[in-house]
């Protein structure tokens, strides 16, 4: 990508990773082996976002409602979320990139938060790329759970209610750390946006595309990252020259 299209690019791209199990379906193999190709193109993805310009990228990897699967795929997500980190986690400190989860943890094994809590604190000074992983995440769940927490602080008498406004409810959510994201892409052809980061994509610009996640190249990836400088984005406003 030229440097003019970088400079114009998304800074934080988040993505719906849709269609594992479809692909893995088309090919007569079970689910997990879909998701297992999903989790290597991953690491494709995320060694392309520097030479895009893109500094945050949040991936989508398991929802609050994903719990209603069949107990057979629920385990073998999880086992591929703890292979995946244990396998990744050097690669990933020492090409720069910082990792976080967002999410409610509380559900999820003592074992895998451990090592989500290391690779985090393992990588917490990179700054080449920041990745985001949403493990048990709902955009729902996120605002009711920072809505709590702000309700708790008021009850405490440590915030008046006159001081809370959308600014401050942020501040409580997972992501008070990060910006917004400016590209939301969702694969498989599906157009929808399945509760995840509500609150934040407020104005982001989506991309929905037909290709399932594990097929979704690098080329493809730079192609709709290039898309994103083309458009208009307005945030609410009129441009000059339709008011003229």
């Amino acid at each position: 990508m030229a440097k003019d299209s970088q400079k114009n690019g998304p800074r934080h791209v988040a993505i719906i990773m849709d269609g594992n199990g479809r692909w893995a379906q088309m090919r007569g193999r079970p689910r997990l082996f879909g998701h297992h190709a999903g989790a290597k193109r991953v690491r494709e993805i995320v060694e392309s976002c520097p030479e895009l310009g893109v500094k945050y990228l949040t991936i989508f990897a398991f929802s609050t409602e994903n719990w209603k699967r069949t107990q057979t795929e629920v385990a073998g997500l999880m086992k591929l979320f703890k292979r995946y980190i244990q396998r990744e986690a050097r690669d990933l400190f020492e090409a720069g990139v910082r990792v976080r989860f967002i999410g409610d943890r509380v559900k999820l094994a003592d074992d895998l938060v451990d090592l989500m809590d290391h690779l985090e604190l393992l990588t917490e000074k990179n700054d080449k790329c920041h990745l985001t992983v949403a493990i048990n995440y709902g955009g729902r769940d996120e605002v009711t759970r920072a809505a709590k927490r702000l309700a708790y602080e008021v009850e405490q008498g440590r915030l008046s209610y006159k001081d809370v406004d959308a600014e401050t409810l942020a501040k409580f959510l997972d992501t008070h750390v990060l910006p917004d994201p400016d590209l939301v892409i969702r694969t498989s052809g599906e157009a929808r946006i399945s509760n995840f980061l509500l609150w934040q994509s407020a104005y982001a610009e989506y991309e929905f595309v037909d290709t399932l996640w594990p097929d979704f190249t690098r080329a493809e990836f730079a192609r709709v990252v290039g898309n994103f400088s083309g458009r208009d984005r307005r945030f609410g406003a009129v441009r000059e020259a339709d008011v003229n």
